[in-house]
């Protein structure tokens, strides 16, 4: 899901990358490009299980490597002919929730939809909005919290636990303007890679001809991306169903 706590101008260009970590949590890695006119918070609800602990996502700084998305992207060459493009898959205060410096951002997680309280009002969505999610009552959240102006998003990175340890997420419900529409416009690349042992739902997926390591910065992702690896890439664009993914 990718949802701001306040209106946005435009939202374009998103990449995710998902793999297994150990213990049934998952990594995730998330990049956009944006445009608003006040201060606002980007909300990733995650399915972490019941009662996580506030510290159960671990943040990853990829400051220091901007370009992910764009080396991992040469992992999957167009064709070197000319046509018809591929199609694509279109009482009491609460204490403050801890605040983490991140790279360029500075982010929390906030374990219930009950512990937004705990944030700047600036940094929640409207009420409103998760009552028309009921299905997002027991997530968690990661909240990054943003300037306003026109930027391309560094990778923002975390690790969490999973209520399905066998189940790759992919957080792309769109929240842009505080409410809950059936359908979205996608301008996605998504990207995952599997683990031993592990079988992912991605016969429609591309797959890199070559390993990780020949295109990423494998060193720079601070263990995310598993050099050893072949990485595979769905691409979703035009107007479709405003849903998560999990694969």
């Amino acid at each position: 899901m990718c949802c701001f706590s306040q209106p946005v101008e435009s939202v374009s260009h998103t990449h995710i990358f998902a793999r297994s970590a150990t213990e049934g949590r998952q990594y995730l890695v998330y990049e956009m490009k944006v445009a608003a006119k006040s201060d606002l918070a980007m909300i990733l609800p995650l399915p972490v299980p019941p009662k996580s602990a506030e510290d159960a996502v671990k943040f990853i700084n990829l400051k220091e490597y901007p370009g992910l998305f764009h080396d991992m992207k040469e992992g999957f060459p167009e064709p070197p002919t000319r046509g018809v493009p591929a199609a694509e898959d279109h009482g009491p205060v609460p204490k403050s929730l801890a605040v983490v410096e991140v790279g360029d951002f500075e982010a929390s997680f906030v374990p219930t939809v009950a512990d937004f309280s705990r944030l700047d009002e600036r940094f929640r969505l409207p009420s409103a909005a998760w009552d028309a999610l009921p299905g997002y009552k027991n997530h968690g959240f990661a909240v990054f919290k943003l300037k306003k102006g026109a930027k391309e998003i560094h990778p923002m990175a975390f690790e969490f636990p999973r209520a399905e340890p066998k189940k790759l997420f992919f957080p792309t419900v769109h929240i842009h303007d505080g409410k809950v529409h059936a359908t979205a416009v996608f301008d996605h690349s998504l990207y995952c890679q599997s683990r031993d042992g592990e079988t992912l739902q991605v016969m429609n997926w591309e797959e890199s001809p070559i390993l990780a390591s020949a295109f990423v910065k494998t060193a720079k992702t601070a263990g995310v991306v598993d050099p050893a690896r072949h990485v595979h890439r769905r691409r979703i664009s035009n107007e479709q169903k405003n849903e998560d993914i999990l694969v």
